[in-house]
């Protein structure tokens, strides 16, 4: 059994890193699966509202562009979302692998941050992959290069979120319940997280506003269009992050307090 200096110091510093690099060595064994699983559903999803229904005249010629930093931030939060529950879920119901990695010499919270951390680095990945994706698809990224560190942060922020929304789903939600779940909560959260259009356009629609406000990625999505397409109108750039890392500490807290109370039963 680990000494609390051990799980408290250097010790717990080195494992944190380990069970880090071997989430990392996984993934790369497994790379393939991993980009199918995370790139298919935002590539068909800018294909079609994007490219298909542009090209058949439905909608405006700029929609694409409106269209393709919601589509980046649904696939950053969406992806980390995942990452976290569906594993986690899985070895608390089943596997129970997490029991090895809460021999680690490290506090237990600490384990749940991990897997946060893991999560947000796929989520990453996926996000900065469907820019060239984007191009390919649309022809044409609007993004300059002065914004590019601006965007890189809302991405971190709402893989963060995404990541610690699954935390709390993966602690709070038994196995037998998962998939109705995630039923209930992908769909509303894709369409009323302002991925296919600016929040500010919903004025006339009051109520869809206040519900869309309620989604942490209508932040995400807002706060890369204002970086992407700065003559549009959006939600203020600090307004975005203020709201993110608001959640972020909301739902880290939440989902902190239920894995350490799944990790005790």
């Amino acid at each position: 059994m680990p000494s609390g200096s051990d799980r408290s110091g250097a010790g717990a510093v080195r494992a944190f890193g380990a069970l880090l690099w071997r989430d990392v060595f996984v993934t790369g064994r497994e790379l393939v699966a991993f980009l199918a699983q995370v790139i298919l559903q935002p590539l068909f999803l800018l294909f079609v509202f994007g490219k298909v229904l542009g090209d058949l005249g439905y909608t405006q010629d700029n929609f694409a562009q409106v269209l393709l930093p919601g589509v980046i931030a649904f696939t950053a939060f969406l992806t980390a979302l995942q990452n976290v529950a569906f594993p986690l879920v899985i070895d608390f119901s089943y596997t129970k692998e997490i029991e090895d990695r809460l021999m680690a010499p490290l506090p237990t919270s600490m384990v749940a941050v991990e897997k946060v951390v893991f999560a947000t680095l796929r989520a990453l990945i996926a996000a900065v992959l469907m820019f060239p994706l984007g191009y390919w698809v649309l022809g044409e990224v609007s993004i300059t290069w002065a914004a590019v560190p601006a965007v890189a942060m809302f991405l971190v922020l709402g893989a963060l979120v995404g990541a610690a929304v699954g935390l709390t789903l993966g602690t709070l939600v038994t196995a037998s319940k998962i998939n109705l779940v995630f039923a209930i909560v992908l769909t509303p959260l894709l369409f009323t997280g302002s991925t296919q259009f600016p929040w500010v356009s919903l004025d006339d629609l009051r109520w869809f506003q206040v519900i869309c406000a309620v989604n942490p990625l209508t932040y995400v999505s807002e706060g890369m269009r204002a970086e992407m397409l700065p003559s549009l109108d959006h939600i203020p750039a600090w307004v975005s992050g203020l709201a993110l890392l608001g959640y972020l500490v909301v739902f880290m807290a939440i989902g902190i307090k239920g894995f350490l109370r799944r990790a005790i039963d």
